[in-house]
Parts: C-alpha cells; sequence; structure tokens
C-alpha cells in the first residue's frame, strides 16, 4: 500500500498486488485496511515526509491506532528509516521538530516490534519506550539497483567512475566538490565520468580533461551492469548518515570505491573512512595505490553481505515469525 493518493504504478510489484491510499485521512485508511480482510500484520516503513508534506502524517498514525483498536490481533511492524527532522529557526524542520518526535514515539508505543536503519535512531527510539523494547535492531539499508555475487576485481574494469542519485545529491557534487572530484579522478586516473539519474538543469561538461556523460534515468538493471564495470562512485553528503543511504548500499554492493567529498567526526554501523570508503581529500596526484583500493572496495562489499538483501529478507521473516504472523 502506498501513502501517497496521487502515485501512479503497476497493480503488482515484484508478485505483491499494489494499491494507495485513496485519500490521506485516518478515516480512509482504516477503512482501507479493513477493506482487506486477511491483513492482519502492517509493515510500516516510515519516514515522516513520505506521508505529510511537512514531516507529521498524524493521518497515518491515527489511523493505525484505530485499526489496532479495533482488531486486537493486528500486528505492526515498524522500519524508521527517520525519526525527525532539524534545521535552522526560518525552517519548518526547526519548528514541527518536536511534533516529529511525538508522532514517531506514538508509533513507537503503537507498534509491537520496530527496527530502524541508523544506531542513533535505535537510542533514541529507545528513550521513547525503554519499558516497551529491551533492544532495537538496526539494519542498514540494501541497493535498490541490484548485488553482484561474484563482482570482478578493480584491475579488470574500465577505468571511469560513477555519480549517481537523485537531483539534489548530484547537484550538490557538483556545485561542492569539482575540486576533490578533479583530484580523485587524476590520483585513479579516470578516463570517463558517467552521472545517473534525473536530468540536471546545470551539469558541467568535463572535470579537468574527464568527460562527464549523461546517462539520464535508466533501469536497475542498467544501473547494475555500469557500476559492475566501474571502478568508483562519488557522493557528498555526511557519513554520519552512510547507512540509510541507498546509493552508498549501490556502490557496496557493486564491490567500487565508495568515495566521500566530505568527512565527519562522527562514523556509525560499524564504517570507517580509509577502509569502507576513501576520502577524496587524503588522495593528491601521487600514483594511485591500487591495492588500497581494491582494499577498500572489498571491505565496503564484505560490510554489505551481512545486511544484503537475503539478510533483510531473514530479519524480517524472522520478526513475522515472532509474532505468529506467517
Amino acid at each position: 500500500m502506498v501513502g501517497d493518493p496521487t502515485w501512479v504504478g503497476d497493480n503488482q510489484l515484484d508478485g505483491f498486488y499494489t494499491t494507495k491510499v485513496t485519500e490521506r485521512s485516518a478515516k480512509v485508511l482504516f477503512a482501507q485496511l479493513v477493506q482487506v480482510r486477511c491483513v492482519k500484520t502492517v509493515l510500516l516503513h516510515y519516514v515522516g515526509y513520505g506521508y505529510a508534506k511537512r514531516g507529521c502524517p498524524k493521518w497515518l498514525v491515527d489511523g493505525l491506532l484505530h485499526w489496532k483498536a479495533s482488531y486486537p490481533k493486528a500486528c505492526l511492524i515498524t522500519m524508521f528509516h527517520e525519526v525527525a527532522a532539524s534545521g535552522l529557526p526560518w525552517t519548518s524542520a526547526f519548528w514541527l521538530s518536536g511534533s516529529q518526535h511525538q508522532l514517531a514515539k506514538r508509533l513507537v508505543l503503537l507498534s509491537d516490534r520496530i527496527l530502524t536503519s541508523k544506531h542513533s535512531y535505535a537510542e533514541l527510539l529507545q528513550n521513547y519506550a525503554p519499558e516497551r523494547f529491551a533492544t532495537i535492531p538496526t539494519l542498514p539499508v540494501f541497493s535498490t539497483v541490484g548485488e553482484l555475487q561474484n563482482p570482478s576485481s578493480l584491475s579488470e574494469r574500465a577505468c571511469r567512475l560513477v555519480v549517481f542519485g537523485g537531483c539534489s545529491k548530484r547537484t550538490k557534487v557538483y556545485e561542492d566538490s569539482l575540486e576533490q572530484l578533479r583530484q580523485i579522478c587524476q590520483y585513479l586516473d579516470v578516463q570517463k565520468i558517467l552521472d545517473i539519474g534525473p536530468p540536471l538543469s546545470s551539469l558541467p561538461a568535463n572535470i579537468g580533461t574527464v568527460p562527464i556523460t549523461a546517462m539520464g534515468c535508466l533501469s536497475s538493471e542498467k544501473i547494475s551492469v555500469i557500476l559492475s564495470g566501474s571502478i568508483a562512485g562519488f557522493f557528498n553528503y555526511s557519513p554520519t548518515f552512510l547507512g540509510k543511504s541507498t546509493i552508498f548500499a549501490a556502490y557496496c554492493a557493486h564491490r567500487v570505491i565508495p568515495i566521500s567529498a566530505t568527512m565527519s567526526d562522527l562514523y556509525e554501523e560499524g564504517l570507517q573512512p580509509g577502509k569502507h570508503y576513501a576520502l577524496s581529500a587524503q588522495y593528491n596526484t601521487e600514483k594511485k595505490d591500487l591495492a588500497l583500493m581494491q582494499s577498500i572496495a572489498d571491505n565496503a562489499y564484505s560490510w554489505y553481505q551481512v545486511h544484503n538483501l537475503r539478510a533483510q529478507a531473514q530479519a524480517y521473516n524472522a520478526l513475522l515469525y515472532s509474532l505468529n504472523a506467517i
């Protein structure tokens, strides 16, 4: 079930029937859940902004509360991909942060099982209801563009680098990280940069002497093929959030070198700079160390295997069985 009334898509996805809420209201959500009488368990992937423009989906929480109150045997499993936003005083994220936290707390109290994609979120959620959950599993996200079982080594791949993601993430790369990108391209002897994602309003023709090719939006299968034949993937956002990044997950799953334009004093999910991803600032124009780069790609790939798609399915399966929902 998709929580966006304007969503347009196929009525089946990966073998599952799909539907959408016809209106974002607690009454409508409850009615649609009741209409499908076989629904005894709901697995909710929660991101406040995914269900409401300002990140406060009261309709969602109220609707689920009504559903659980009406059906005592109903079970709710909530995966918290986010808890609440924060921002500067002139933004709505700042003023609505309290409401977002309150809704998250209500969901914790309403849920029979919870998990999250980030360790610091688990600590926060635990504080909401310490008596309800002894431990909260942390499960970093998986790649949304496939995984490789036997990826080739870097020496067997083309000397190309990928910049992948949505418009905002890629725009930040080209607006704020051109020098870092130039340095890492020179260090790795990159011959081509492939930009993958929705068209940008402005895209450089090249970085130094390295041409950029705009690939546009591609199927997950085509993106997987490109990544499997590339040596590196570049990104610019805080390493603190790598565990919830599908971009980083895609790089790891394809055994490319994940390269960060930024660094942070906070590290989570067992990730270490220089071991699981490269910091562009650490590599100047000196001759590349291919063994070190291969080691980073290997470590990232190994880290990913602990929570790959198969591992995620097993984790959710265990949660469902624990509730006698299967």
